[in-house]
């Protein structure tokens, strides 16, 4: 029997070993299983936990503790951090600007602010995918209230220059806020040393559980944003809601080990990458789609010449890749960022994101490569 091969850690990923156990500990009547808001003894285990998770988040990227809000994941803190920050902020402006290959989380949240009187610039990126930055500076205005720029994109890895647009957006006085969901955990951040004001992160791209993620909300300068969902005043008045104590610490264990096995992780990956790449362009043309040396290497986006991404994906029921985004509806429509990096919707119809990570063995990389190569001399007969 063929096993099934697994090559789409973009979409989610498997939660560690590491990571399950210590979430199990706070499920039963043994273990932490209290509410953290209680008094007793039971809620001030389970507090003390949560506590101890927010510290390991805060770690990951060098903030403090008290800067991370829990949310129920990278989605919401995109709501959170677009929606809290133009309620809150509005009377500095109305203005926002964003890039036409942002998550879907951050497009359709601009969507709605937009129906209720705020303008958004929409930038399109450079055909590597890449802001250019002095394009950005032009369109910012007295009114541009926030700028918001994904860190690592979910379907090309392409990484934006965080740094050269913190600086910016700092010195104009405009808030920042970067979704992180796909680079957390993957590559160094140190807002410490970044003027970033607002960061959306997710645990289910790092090999820990679904349902939960953060925002982090800079303290020093004060940022705050307007709860979205009420009843209960938690995590400091944004965001209302019991917190789900075994997938903190999920989370928690997730940014731990991330923080300490970055590297090699990043080693072993770039590896895997790099050989399927070799395999592939043995046999077959292959273009990139984005500037391979500004990606991160978890992220491969490929297409080859007159094969249509859903054609080859059907050949291949044991491998999963994917088409795009794991978090728009299924259509037949080409990927919205694909064409606005400049490609033809014929082009943009051949995009594969193939991604890769921790658990990715070297023998499943050559399984897949022989499998492509088959199904591509089928296609092309």
């Amino acid at each position: 029997m063929i096993q099934p091969i697994y090559l789409d850690y973009a979409a989610t990923t498997p939660v560690d070993p590491r990571v399950a156990a210590k979430m199990a500990q706070y499920l039963m009547l043994d273990g932490g299983f209290g509410n953290p808001a209680s008094v007793h003894v039971f809620g001030l285990a389970a507090k003390t936990a949560v506590d101890t998770a927010r510290a390991q988040v805060a770690d990951l990227i060098r903030a403090d503790p008290q800067d991370i809000i829990w949310t129920s994941g990278a989605t919401e803190a995109n709501n959170l951090a677009l929606k809290g920050a133009a309620m809150l902020y509005q009377t500095k402006g109305r203005h926002i600007v964003t890039v036409k290959t942002e998550h879907p989380s951050v497009l359709d949240t601009c969507q709605q602010l937009e129906k209720i009187g705020f303008t958004v610039t929409y930038l399109t990126p450079c055909s590597n995918g890449l802001v250019d930055i002095a394009e950005l500076e032009s369109v910012l205005r007295a009114d541009t209230m926030m700028v918001s720029v994904m860190h690592v994109n979910n379907e090309t890895g392409v990484i934006q220059d965080i740094k050269a647009i913190a600086d910016l957006t700092s010195s104009r006085g405009i808030l920042f806020h970067v979704d992180a969901a796909q680079s957390a955990g993957k590559i160094p951040f140190d807002v410490c040393s970044m003027p970033v004001d607002l960061m959306s992160l997710s645990a289910h791209k790092i090999y820990g559980p679904k349902g939960i993620g953060a925002l982090y909300v800079r303290r020093k300068p004060r940022v705050r944003v307007a709860a979205q969902i009420h009843g209960g005043g938690h995590e400091q008045g944004m965001r209302s809601g019991t917190l789900a104590t075994h997938q903190i610490v999920g989370m928690g264990e997730a940014f731990q080990i991330a923080k300490q096995e970055m590297q090699s992780d990043e080693q072993n990956i770039r590896l895997r990458r790099d050989r399927f790449l070799q395999g592939i362009s043995a046999s077959h043309p292959v273009t990139i789609n984005g500037e391979i040396s500004r990606c991160y290497p978890g992220i491969l986006n490929i297409r080859f010449p007159s094969i249509k991404a859903l054609a080859l994906l059907h050949t291949l029921p044991n491998i999963a890749l994917s088409v795009g985004s794991a978090c728009l509806s299924k259509g037949i429509e080409p990927s919205y960022v694909l064409r606005a990096m400049g490609q033809t919707a014929e082009q943009a119809h051949g995009g594969i994101r193939v991604s890769f990570g921790r658990f990715t063995k070297e023998i499943e990389i050559n399984q897949a490569i022989a499998q492509i190569e088959q199904s591509l001399m089928s296609l092309t007969v």
